[in-house]
C-alpha cells in the first residue's frame, strides 16, 4: 500500500501524522510520500518538498508566490502519473490539492481530500470543482457530510484529530513545571501564527499588546511558541517593542503553551480550536496584506472568523480583525477575562461539549473510511 499525501502548513503536518499513524496501524506495511512536514517525516514519510514551500496566507500572498508553487504542482502531478499511488490524500489546502487531485482522477487514482473545504464559510462557489476532484471527504466537522451531500459530494464525519490527543481535563501545572513556568503567577499565551506572512502582520501588535498589559500588570508571564523558521522575526521584534527577555520563546510545545496558559492571544486558525479544547479563553485576532482581505472578506458568509465561535455558533469569545487588530484594544480584550471567572466557567462549558462532539477517533475511523472507499 502506498499512499501520497500533500500538506500545506505545520497545522497541516499535524493532521496528516495523526491520519498517518491510523494508516500504518490498519496496513502495517504501508509506504507514504509527496510532501509534508516533520511530523509526518518522523513516521517514516518522504518528503519531495516541505510544506513550508506552500504557506502562504492571502490571495496576494499567493499570486507572489504563483510560479514557484505551480511549479511544485506541476512536477508533483507528472511523478504522481509517472509512478501511480493506491491513493491520493489531499489535507486541506484545496487551492493547491484540488487542481491535484482532478488530474489524478481523471486518469483513475483515486484521490480524496481530508478537511472538507470551507464552503460553509466563504467561497461557495468551489463546490463544482470539489466534485469534480475528489472521490470522497473525510470530514472533520459533524455539519458537513449533510451539506456535501446537497451538491452530490461523498463525505464521512471522523471527528477532529485534535480532539482526540487534546485531554478533556488538561493539567496546567504539569504544563507550567514543563515550560519552567512560575505556577503561581498567571500566563498569557502569545499565539500568532506558524506562517511567514502571519508573523509579519501580527508578531509586532501581539507584543505591543503584551507591552500594554505588562505596564497594567507587571507580574503577568508570557510565552509564545514557534518553529526555527520564524525566530529571526520574532527575535528582531521582541527587540524592537522591547520585549526581549519578558516573552518566553518555545520551540513547538504549542499544545504544552495552551494547557499552561490562563487565556490566550491567538491568530485565526486552527490553533483558536485547539485552545478551545483546551478549555482556555482566547481573543482572536488576524490581520492580512489589505487587498487580500478585501477580496477575501467580500466572500465570507458567517459573522465570524473563528473557528470556536463558527461551531459553537455564537460569539464566545472577540474577535478583532485587520483594521481592529490595535494593540490596547487587543490588551484589554485579553484581560478582561482574566477579571471574570464566571464568563471562564461558563465558556469552558461551552467548549467541554464541542470536545465531546469533536472526539470521534478520527485516524481509526478515517482508516476505516479510506478501506471501503479503495474497496468498493
Amino acid at each position: 500500500m502506498r499512499v501520497s499525501m500533500v500538506v500545506a502548513e505545520r497545522s497541516g503536518d499535524q493532521l496528516a501524522a495523526l491520519l498517518l499513524g491510523g494508516l500504518k496501524r490498519a496496513w502495517p506495511e504501508l509506504t507514504s510520500d509527496g510532501i509534508g512536514g516533520p511530523q509526518m517525516q518522523a513516521l517514516g514519510f518522504a518528503s519531495r518538498w516541505s510544506c513550508d514551500e506552500l504557506s502562504v496566507r492571502g490571495l496576494v500572498e499567493a499570486l507572489m508566490r504563483y510560479r514557484r508553487i505551480t511549479a511544485i504542482r506541476r512536477q508533483l502531478i507528472d511523478e504522481l502519473i509517472a509512478q501511480p499511488p493506491d491513493l491520493f490524500v489531499g489535507v486541506d489546502a484545496s487551492d493547491f490539492n484540488l487542481t491535484v487531485e482532478r488530474e489524478l482522477r481523471q486518469r483513475g487514482i483515486p484521490a480524496i481530500q481530508l478537511v472538507c473545504p470551507s464552503i460553509w464559510a466563504w467561497r461557495p462557489e468551489r463546490v463544482t470543482k470539489i466534485r469534480e476532484s475528489v472521490r470522497h471527504i473525510l470530514c472533520l466537522y459533524p455539519f458537513e457530510p449533510a451539506l456535501l451531500a446537497e451538491h452530490g459530494i461523498e463525505g464521512t464525519f471522523v471527528g477532529h484529530p485534535v480532539a482526540d490527543v487534546i485531554p478533556l481535563d488538561p493539567d496546567r501545572a504539569a504544563a507550567r513545571q514543563a515550560l519552567a513556568l512560575d505556577p503561581a503567577v498567571q500566563v498569557v499565551a502569545l499565539l500568532p501564527g506558524s506562517r511567514p506572512a502571519e508573523i509579519r502582520y501580527l508578531i509586532q501588535p501581539f507584543l505591543q499588546a503584551a507591552r500594554c498589559m505588562l505596564d497594567q500588570r507587571p507580574q503577568l508571564q508570557f510565552v509564545l511558541p514557534t518553529h526555527e523558521l520564524l525566530v529571526p522575526a520574532i527575535e528582531q521584534a521582541l527587540q524592537a517593542t522591547g520585549m526581549l527577555g519578558r516573552v518566553k520563546v518555545v520551540m513547538g510545545q504549542s499544545h504544552a503553551v495552551q494547557a499552561a496558559c490562563d487565556v490566550a492571544l491567538v491568530a485565526s486558525g486552527t490553533a483558536t480550536l485547539e485552545t478551545a479544547l483546551f478549555k482556555r479563553p482566547m481573543v482572536i485576532a488576524y490581520k492580512m496584506q489589505w487587498l487580500s482581505w478585501r477580496m477575501a472578506n467580500g466572500k465570507r458568509l458567517l459573522p465570524w472568523v473563528g473557528l470556536p465561535n463558527i461551531l459553537c455558533n455564537d460569539s464566545l469569545v472577540p474577535e478583532f480583525l485587520q483594521e481592529q487588530v490595535q494593540p490596547q484594544v487587543l490588551a484589554d480584550a485579553v484581560l478582561r477575562w482574566l477579571d471574570d471567572p464566571a464568563a471562564v466557567q461558563r465558556l469552558q462549558t461551552r467548549f467541554t461539549a464541542l470536545h465531546h462532539e469533536l472526539r470521534q477517533d478520527m485516524p481509526t475511523l478515517a482508516s476505516h473510511a479510506i478501506e471501503k472507499i479503495l474497496a468498493a
